[in-house]
């Protein structure tokens, strides 16, 4: 019986540790033999990724892009929600295989990860309540409180401004409450986001002054050190510019061809 067991637990050993090996990467194949593209994304960065009440569905123009990028390669696209500053440490973790959420392109991140070629130029924008005169740009945030999203280049610019008090939260809905809610006077994040904000009944109580600043690039991330899929990436996406998919997608959410 000892014997038996013996060989038994060395049995499941030796499955544990095949199992082990065979996942981790995006070359993982689903149960229909395609490979998986494991893409984590924070959505709550409309129009770029967003989650319909009620529904499992990741919508919005990032989700549409890898979606197409992984039928161009050949991948099952599978998306996992999490905190904005958890995409990262999950790519180092070997939890994702791709991060794309808005992400800003920025000397500090490329020490972090591989980034693909730009995809989107982005800046940022201070939004204020919509009866506030008083802020006209952000030269005049100094010392009031700002709420922004918690790890984007939004709140790194708004913790430069000098006096301020700011409140980061893990989405952009949390940061305009605060400002709704009249806890802060501004926020601060990408121009499209509050645009799109905007756009969908938030400039019944706010409004967004000054100019675009900060002028950023949008890449899609992936693990240092794998650059097959970082090239992979590049490929995919300049095909889909030059067969016309990317300005589809890009018209479907900004209302104007790339």
């Amino acid at each position: 019986m000892k014997k038996f067991l013996a060989l038994l637990m060395t049995a499941m050993l030796a499955l544990a540790l095949v199992t082990a090996g065979c996942g981790g990467s995006e070359e993982k194949a689903a149960d229909g033999g395609a490979k998986v593209l494991r893409v984590g994304t924070e959505p709550s960065f409309a129009p770029f990724e967003m989650q319909a009440d009620g529904s499992d569905e990741f919508t919005g123009f990032d989700m549409d892009l890898i979606r197409a990028i992984g039928k161009q390669l050949g991948y099952k696209v599978e998306i996992s929600a999490m905190g904005f500053d958890a995409l990262i440490p999950a790519l180092q973790a070997d939890n994702i295989d791709v991060a794309l959420a808005g992400m800003s392109i920025t000397e500090e991140r490329k020490q972090q990860v591989i980034f693909s070629d730009p995809y989107y130029k982005s800046g940022l924008l201070v939004m204020v309540p919509k009866d506030n005169n008083d802020i006209k740009s952000i030269d005049d945030l100094k010392g009031k409180r700002i709420a922004v999203q918690i790890g984007t280049t939004g709140a790194f610019r708004a913790e430069k401004v000098e006096g301020a008090k700011v409140t980061a939260f893990n989405d952009n809905g949390s940061a305009v409450l605060e400002m709704k809610n009249g806890a802060a006077d501004a926020v601060i994040n990408d121009a499209p986001v509050l645009k799109y904000f905007l756009a969908q009944g938030g400039s019944e109580y706010a409004k967004t002054v000054g100019e675009v600043l900060n002028a950023e690039d949008y890449g899609i991330a992936v693990k240092k050190g794998n650059d097959k899929l970082a090239a992979d990436i590049n490929k995919a996406l300049n095909e889909l510019k030059q067969n016309g998919e990317f300005d589809k997608i890009y018209n479907k959410w900004f209302g104007e061809a790339k």
